[in-house]
């Protein structure tokens, strides 16, 4: 619950931060940690990482290929940071009920499939 919990608090209060715990609490147990703690801990640290390049890294391409003047681009940025922001809380919020419900998840599109 932990990881999960980490990957929201990434996204929502703490970035950065969060992202530094996640990373080391994945350092540290991803060998050990029991399966189920392993899964959810790998998909929260893999999710963060891509949510990180889909809001930061994208938002900053289409700034950078709209032009800071043009009103057109803060309008796609915006549009673009709620709807894949909110989707990535949203998949946090589902994976950290899977947690706390004992099963195992995977996140749509941006999870790792477990080898």
């Amino acid at each position: 619950m932990l990881a999960e919990s980490l990957y929201l608090v990434n996204l929502l209060v703490a970035p950065g931060l969060a992202f530094a715990l996640l990373a080391w609490l994945w350092l540290k147990h991803r060998r050990s940690a029991p399966p189920l703690a392993r899964n959810h801990l790998r998909q929260a640290t893999v999710a963060s990482v891509a949510a990180g390049v889909l809001i930061a890294c994208l938002s900053g391409a289409i700034v950078a290929l709209g032009g800071w003047e043009w009103h057109w681009t803060w309008v796609v940025v915006l549009t673009y940071f709620v709807c894949i922001h909110g989707a990535l809380v949203m998949m946090g919020m589902f994976a950290l009920a899977k947690a706390m419900a004992g099963q195992a998840w995977r996140y749509p599109l941006v999870g790792p499939r477990d080898p």
